[in-house]
């Protein structure tokens, strides 16, 4: 049995913490252990390549409007393998220069293959048989698959698997309606291919505000088919070597068969725990099987830790991030560190961009009660900037506590709501959270911040919040 003073089992966010360890300790001894490539899901097939693929599906939908400010422009051609090669080319650089990282280094013990707990801090790696007082659990997540008859058979993609396509489905279903959904209908449609979306939840993107998800079905709708409330049941091969999909409307019970040349399930990932036999090492996992931790992120196992996608908290790479400082702390410094998830952004890098951090209004008036919240709302069109864009109906949403002005979330739905969004975020990790610095510093007119500052400055009870919301939904379909 070989002893490591550290256990790293996965290469993505804890990688922070081996690395900050050996530069500490230059005789640190560790093991690092990861059945596939080296860099974490983020690297190898989750955010990143991904958003190298929707660059050029923005491009697209940015030609596709100019003519709205008198520029004829037309796209000639899509190289959709060159879009593809020019992704894989950037990951699989950064992953090789990874997995030589790890070859050559001389206090890291590099073991690309499966593990699985044998005892108490104990595994089994191969033939070998290692332990450690300090293990690392970063071990990721995995596409979840429904279990529609026939699908196996049929054939699919998932998240991971379409990567390595080489050539452009004519037409694709895609199983699922959040944010993967949401962001490969974006992508595989920009690229011309007919796009069809199926969730089974009745919300478009159930993780965020109805108006921001009716919004954005609406946009994205122009250029994908999106069925709603709709669960997929059956799948097949026709006889001409299409793929049929047969859906069923939750509410009526009404059939709806799809036929595409590609699927795509897009229906969540889940865990890997399984692989690992925790329960061997006194690891609790929970009824879904992702690793249980304290407020510290330590498991039911003393100085065995979880953070990222293991521990079922937030599926983002940003707040695996997070983890490994607050882990670091805990487990290295022994400092006691609370692990805060009071403002958790997010985006979906769809059409259009969405961007969120901290509560929804429901969760918010569940936590705070209604007559103590004020909404801020404004729309793009309505600055300066957002004007010249010509851009329709995208608007920023913020939520604040009446009184103390404590910044409760934020809501944003338009151009370049990713950057937008982190003109709030900072202040919601001030001591206060307060909003009074948006209120004293001037913004840039005119620039598309503006949409952020007058959301602030149009502070209304929810009343009358709803009823301005209804009275641009009416004004629209007067216009239509």
């Amino acid at each position: 049995m070989k002893e490591y003073d550290l256990i790293s089992i996965g290469t993505g966010s804890a990688m922070s913490i081996v690395e900050t360890m050996i530069q500490q300790n230059p005789k640190l001894k560790v093991a690092v252990i990861d059945k596939d490539e080296p860099g974490g899901i983020c690297l190898t097939r989750g955010c990143i390549p991904s958003k190298i693929l929707l660059y050029p599906a923005e491009l697209v939908r940015t030609i596709g409007r100019a003519r709205i400010f008198g520029i004829d422009s037309n796209i000639k051609q899509i190289d959709f393998q060159k879009v593809m090669e020019r992704m894989r080319a950037i990951i699989y650089r950064d992953i090789n220069r990874i997995r030589q990282g790890l070859s050559h280094s001389k206090n890291i013990d590099y073991y690309p293959e499966a593990a699985e707990f044998v005892g108490l801090h104990t595994l089994k790696v191969g033939d070998k048989t290692i332990t450690s007082k300090m293990i690392l659990l970063c071990t990721g997540s995995k596409p979840t698959i429904p279990p529609i008859k026939g699908i196996e058979e049929a054939g699919y993609l998932t998240s991971d698997t379409i990567l390595k396509l080489r050539e452009l489905p004519e037409s694709i279903a895609i199983v699922g309606g959040g944010y993967i959904a949401a962001e490969y209908s974006h992508f595989l449609s920009s690229m011309g291919a007919q796009v069809t979306v199926i969730g089974r939840n009745p919300q478009f993107i159930p993780t965020e505000e109805p108006e921001v998800s009716a919004l954005a079905k609406r946009e994205l709708g122009k250029h994908v088919k999106i069925y709603t409330n709709y669960e997929v049941r059956e799948a097949e091969v026709t006889s001409e070597g299409k793929k049929r999909l047969v859906a069923v409307n939750r509410e009526t019970g009404a059939r709806l068969p799809i036929i595409a040349d590609e699927i795509l399930i897009a229906t969540g990932r889940g865990p890997l725990s399984d692989i690992l036999h925790p329960e061997k090492g006194g690891i609790k996992t929970d009824r879904r099987g992702w690793f249980v931790v304290n407020e510290y992120l330590e498991t039911s196992q003393p100085n065995v830790w979880a953070l990222g996608d293991a521990n079922g908290k937030y599926p983002f790479k940003h707040v695996a991030n997070h983890e490994s400082a607050i882990v670091y702390y805990n487990a290295v410094l022994k400092r006691n560190v609370k692990v805060d998830y009071h403002a958790v952004p997010h985006a979906v890098f769809t059409y259009p961009e969405i961007a969120t951090v901290g509560l929804r209004e429901k969760e918010a008036i569940e936590k705070y009660g209604e007559d103590k919240l004020l909404i801020g709302f404004h729309r793009y069109e309505d600055t300066a900037k957002g004007e010249a864009m010509d851009v329709k109906d995208f608007f920023v949403k913020i939520i604040v506590e009446r009184g103390t002005m404590k910044i409760i979330g934020a809501h944003i739905i338009g151009p370049y709501a990713s950057v937008l969004i982190h003109e709030i975020i900072p202040l919601m990790y001030t001591p206060e959270q307060n909003a009074k610095p948006i209120f004293d510093g001037m913004h840039i007119h005119p620039a598309l911040s503006e949409v952020v500052e007058r959301a602030f400055r149009s502070l209304m009870p929810l009343e009358h919040y709803h009823h301005l919301i209804e009275h641009y939904k009416l004004s629209r379909q007067a216009n239509s």
